[in-house]
């Protein structure tokens, strides 16, 4: 099973990298940033001029760090890791080309969600948000019982008809536009195993142009 997860979760990450580069963004946060993979990725791309990671847990910061440390050094480094959450406002983190939200949501207690749809798509803004989280539906396929969860830590896991409707709330309430998709074995009956949201922000809501 743990290698069944890890393959997808490289594939998410591949993915979310695919997504960003393809966006044309030079200016991009990893929101959730965890110990630093999809930064590592990012960073190997000269496309990426300005990178930022932000994460809740000093400890898994430090080791994004110590893995990133060329990263850091210099006169003008690339990259940034701050400690913190998406769910509280982050001012210095407006106006970025493109975000990640890779595997996090279902990090966060319930009740923050609308703190964090507020943070990221009607504060930040980013032109392209691109976020995964598990499908619930495809667990029995990883062998878990019902109502268990994939990692200790989640806080819910949504089925594809959950997702969709928050996602298309999300897309709708904050002026983007949404498309659904998933990563790894797409099961006939219970979807993929991870699914996926790529939210593109339409130019006649952007605040600059009102």
């Amino acid at each position: 099973m743990m290698e069944r997860i890890t393959s997808v979760h490289e594939a998410r990450l591949d993915q979310a990298l695919y997504r960003i580069r393809a966006s044309g963004a030079r200016r991009v946060l990893d929101l959730g940033c965890g110990h630093g993979h999809l930064l590592h990725r990012l960073l190997a791309e000269p496309q990426f001029e300005e990178v930022v990671g932000l994460e809740t847990c000093a400890g898994t910061l430090f080791q994004a760090r110590q893995m990133l440390e060329a990263h850091l050094q210099g006169p003008a480094p690339r990259l940034r890791l701050l400690i913190g959450s998406y769910t509280k406002p982050q001012p210095e983190l407006c106006g970025y080309d493109a975000a990640a939200m890779v595997e996090t949501i279902e990090h966060l207690d319930p009740d923050l969600l609308s703190a964090a749809e507020r943070v990221v798509f009607a504060q930040m803004r980013p032109r392209l948000v691109y976020l995964t989280t598990p499908n619930r539906e495809y667990n029995p396929l990883f062998g878990l019982h019902p109502g268990e969860f994939r990692e200790r830590d989640h806080r819910f896991e949504w089925d594809r008809a959950r997702f969709r409707r928050w996602a298309q709330g999300v897309a709708q309430r904050n002026g983007y536009q949404v498309t659904l998709g998933g990563i790894g074995d797409d099961d006939p009956n219970l979807g993929p195993s991870t699914q996926t949201a790529c939210f593109q922000r339409k130019i006649d809501h952007d605040p600059a142009n009102q």
